[in-house]
């Protein structure tokens, strides 16, 4: 069963929360974190993407960067932009953007349960990326990105937490420039502590990591290096990770989709005609048409619109094969257009699907891609059958909207 925590949040002073909060720091590039934290001395940014206060091509890999991080978390500690709270508290996490609200419980998970399986995964690592947050999290000795688990709903745990957002005042409301509106109640009430902890070890048998992986992995990596060094104990708090656990029902997964910068020697003709093997194949004009049902997708080439259909027997009906993303990367861009991997290919991009379909327009009018695919979004239960089955997604499957924001609640060390 899934063993959760409360927690001393490093947090910011209410006045300073808007400014502080920062996104993810992961969805963007140090110019664009540039850009949005310039004038904004309390921005997160200055922590998570600490390279926008170094010189232009500093390696972001680099000690430096790391360093330059510490630094700054503990100019925000000292001069009170940020501060800890005086006892273990739990801390729930209201997101509304476009009327559809979601609401999380923000603690720390055992990575005890992240190494057993009772924290699933369903996305490979990267080393280089793991290395990277292992060494953010050792040099400022504190967890700043928050890694998003989903579990099945348990009526119990929903009930206590509408009460209580009901009956007090969050510690933080306020609207971002993106027009997401982020919510935080402060659970400070050690009763109501000690019975969420015991609604999770009871009722929730596994929690499922929907964004985060390479931030899991590290926090477990720290820890063991910790613990082979024994330079912690059974309650450091180096054994937990920062986490925020939403309820399956309220989450929404958006499509993610595919450019490709050529036709792997095919002509236009070519590529249609072959797609006939494996698809039912429709133009369906200039205009830009999502999928609307699982195997079909959009395609954008030369200035036109298809729906391409996949056909019975061309993929098979395990976790794996049944995703669209599977199907796509064996009949399409693995069989007809020479993407391997994915992950390394350099041939290929992924858009997020908040961006939208004139996304996929304008990068491939824009000539330096060839052809667009759409998809229609992964489920829920789908991201939950494949990691119960332990197996993984293909890159780059899932896109969650909204994002949690960094700064808000930090783990210290």
């Amino acid at each position: 069963m899934a063993i959760i925590r409360p927690f001393k949040g490093l947090r910011p002073t209410p006045a300073l929360a808007e400014k502080v909060a920062a996104r993810p720091y992961d969805v963007l590039s140090a110019p664009e974190a540039k850009l949005e934290a310039a004038g904004n001395p309390y921005s997160f940014y200055h922590v998570s993407k600490s390279e926008i206060d170094l010189p232009d091509g500093t390696d972001v890999y680099s000690q430096s960067v790391y360093d330059k991080a510490a630094e700054n978390l503990q100019r925000f500690i000292k001069d009170g932009t940020l501060f800890q709270d005086d006892a273990p508290a739990y801390y729930i996490y209201r997101l509304i953007m476009n009327g559809r609200s979601q609401t999380g419980l923000v603690c720390i998970s055992s990575i005890s349960d992240y190494n057993s399986g009772i924290i699933k995964k369903h996305e490979f690592t990267r080393p280089d990326k793991e290395k990277d947050r292992i060494n953010n999290i050792k040099t400022t000795n504190a967890q700043t990105g928050n890694v998003f688990l989903a579990y099945n709903d348990v009526p119990a745990i929903n009930s206590l937490i509408d009460q209580w957002t009901a009956h007090h005042a969050p510690a933080y409301d306020f609207t971002a420039a993106d027009g997401i509106q982020h919510t935080i109640w402060v659970v400070d009430d050690k009763a109501t502590n000690d019975e969420i902890t015991a609604l999770f070890e009871t009722k929730v048998p596994y929690t499922y990591i929907a964004d985060g992986h390479h931030r899991a992995a590290s926090a477990s990596l720290v820890q063991k290096e910790l613990e082979e060094q024994q330079r912690i104990g059974l309650d450091d708090p180096a054994n937990y990770f920062l986490t925020t656990i939403f309820p399956a029902s309220q989450l929404v997964i958006l499509d993610y989709n595919r450019v490709v910068k050529d036709l792997n020697g095919l002509s236009k003709e070519d590529l249609l005609s072959k797609l006939e093997y494996d698809f039912v194949i429709e133009p369906i004009g200039h205009l830009p048409q999502a999928p609307s049902m699982l195997h079909e997708f959009s395609m954008y080439l030369d200035g036109s619109w298809y729906r391409l259909v996949a056909q019975d027997g061309t993929f098979s009906y395990d976790p794996i094969g049944i995703l669209d993303v599977t199907i796509l990367s064996n009949n399409v861009l693995d069989k007809l257009l020479g993407i391997k991997d994915q992950r390394t290919d350099k041939r290929i991009d992924f858009v997020g699907g908040i961006r939208g379909l004139q996304e996929l327009v304008k990068r491939v009018d824009s000539g330096e891609y060839k052809v667009a695919f759409a998809l229609y979004p992964v489920t829920i239960q789908q991201l939950f059958d494949i990691a119960d089955s332990g197996n993984v997604m293909p890159p780059k499957s899932t896109w969650f909207e909204p994002k949690l924001r960094d700064g808000l609640v930090s783990h210290v060390l």
